[in-house]
């Protein structure tokens, strides 16, 4: 015989104890929800994490770059590189009505100009 869905044993997804409470209940407590969450994120593997750090730090040196009232600004492309900018990495590419290609990094983007000089831009609604 089935129990009905408010009688059936719910379980902790971390230890697997019986949960009490709300229904929509997943963990024991906060330490079975860190325990549960680390454990997700521990199977990304290292060089997913590594990755993710890259870019991380791309749009955090982006982002310091541009005045908060502003949308776009001008660096020269050592200053980047000086500060771990890595040109490698990044999450998307925009090519513009002008043939332009814009690299993303999240919503703060860069432009390569003539020179050693790099427009960064910030997608508007963002």
């Amino acid at each position: 015989m089935y129990k009905s869905t408010q009688e059936q044993a719910r379980n902790c997804l971390s230890c697997d104890k019986p949960l009490k409470g709300r229904s929509d209940k997943k963990f024991c407590d906060d330490y079975c929800r860190n325990n549960f969450n680390n454990h997700l994120k521990g199977e990304e593997g290292p060089l997913v994490r590594s990755i993710n750090k890259i870019l991380r730090k791309n749009r955090k040196l982006l982002e310091a770059l541009i005045q908060p009232d502003e949308r776009t600004a001008k660096s020269l492309k050592g200053i980047l590189i000086e500060r771990g900018f890595d040109f490698r990495y990044f999450t998307n590419l925009f090519t513009n009505k002008k043939g332009f290609t814009y690299f993303f990094c999240y919503e703060y983007g860069y432009l390569l100009l003539e020179g050693e000089w790099v427009l960064i831009v910030k997608l508007k609604g963002a």
